[in-house]
């Protein structure tokens, strides 16, 4: 279960869904087992110079290799750059959660 945030300054317009669903289904389409992706979109109110960042964390997997996240990257980008419609400044993040990180889906005792 990889989570993804979308950080941007509040000039841009950024509809943060369908740049979240195509992230899923850019991890999902290279590791299948990877689980839903949760994701955030933050408009930043205050801001310097029109951008975008865009962070992913992945559990780190034997499969996961270097090729693995070039192709994700590259896979990525385009993805998201699929949803942008003005200049600014682009910076894509994909990142191993360090192994004390814990994820899975909780539901409460009734």
């Amino acid at each position: 279960m990889p989570p993804a945030e979308i950080k941007y300054s509040a000039d841009m317009r950024i509809d943060g869904a369908p740049i979240l669903r195509g992230i899923e289904e850019t991890i999902l389409s290279l590791d299948a087992g990877a689980g839903h992706c949760k994701g955030r979109a933050y408009p930043a109110d205050v801001f310097q110079h029109t951008h975008i960042l865009v962070e992913v964390s992945l559990l780190a997997k034997p499969h996961r290799d270097a090729a693995f996240l070039a192709r994700l990257i590259e896979r990525l980008e385009a993805a998201i750059k699929r949803h942008l419609a003005q200049p600014c400044e682009f910076s894509l993040k994909v990142l191993f959660a360090p192994p004390i990180y814990i994820t899975h889906p909780f539901e409460p005792e009734r």
